[in-house]
């Protein structure tokens, strides 16, 4: 039974937001984790990373009771070792999308998540700016839309991807795909009706929590549908996207002060 008075759900990002920069997450956090999980609240790891990388995401976030992944397409029950949901996207329509949006911004790095076993490499051309340890299967743009995807990671070579992100949301029709960026040079082209939100809404109605009873923290412009979502209040860490920053209910440290660790803290000692 949770205490009167605090979340029944949490939701949190994981880089940026609960990972530090030096991709570590600090004893400190995983300590106020496990007293949150002791006070029977429910955790949710709610991350872009897709199912590849499933292990890494277990290890830094231990006592999560779901994870919610590739953006809110994919979400795993832990205590069953079961996905609830498995969302892909078809290559034609990720091939559509490609297309509106080369004819908008021109060529675009493109590099596709297939593959959902763990360290699965990303198809496509390698792009250097990539800032995390990756293998990359250099396979010609036509051969990785061949089937369904997880999602597709696009960089254009002239455009912000703040402006990239806009330009997508204005001419990628929502019934065709979903389109986000979380803090890399990259927009993300996800199956449609998949952000987030929609994630977290599978978990909340599996297990029967309301959204007005969850409580979610994040950084970056895919975290906006889990704010629209969730009610009982919206933290961004210090070091949050201004979009981000301009809908929260409230502000705490940034990820490298631990500062969702220091709001649950100071949340369990009210």
């Amino acid at each position: 039974m949770v205490k009167p008075g605090l979340p029944k759900l949490i939701a949190t990002d994981l880089d940026g937001t609960l990972v530090r920069n030096d991709d570590t997450v600090s004893a400190y956090t995983h300590e106020v984790l496990d007293r949150v999980r002791a006070a029977g609240i429910r955790i949710v790891g709610a991350t872009g990373r897709g199912p590849r990388l499933t292990s890494l995401t277990r290890r830094d976030i231990r006592v999560a009771d779901f994870l919610v992944l590739a953006q809110g397409g994919w979400v795993l029950d832990q205590a069953e070792s079961a996905y609830l949901l498995r969302s892909r996207l078809s290559g034609p329509a990720l091939a559509e999308v490609l297309a509106r949006l080369e004819a908008e911004v021109g060529r675009l790095s493109v590099m596709v998540e297939a593959l959902e076993h763990d360290d699965s490499p990303l198809w496509g051309d390698f792009d250097p700016t990539w800032r995390y340890p990756v293998v990359v299967e250099r396979r010609p743009r036509a051969a990785c839309l061949t089937g369904d995807v997880i999602k597709a990671f696009v960089r254009s070579f002239d455009h912000h991807v703040d402006e990239l992100l806009e330009i997508a949301h204005r001419i990628v029709p929502p019934e065709v795909a979903s389109v986000t960026q979380a803090g890399l040079d990259y927009v993300e082209i996800c199956p449609a009706n998949v952000n987030k939100g929609t994630g977290l809404a599978v978990v909340a109605e599996s297990v029967g929590v309301d959204p007005q009873d969850v409580l979610v923290f994040g950084d970056m412009p895919n975290d906006l549908p889990m704010f629209a979502w969730a009610g009982w209040s919206r933290v961004a860490v210090a070091n949050a996207h201004a979009s981000l920053m301009a809908v929260a209910d409230e502000v705490t440290l940034s990820n490298d002060e631990d500062g969702v660790a220091v709001y649950l803290d100071r949340l369990l000692s009210r």
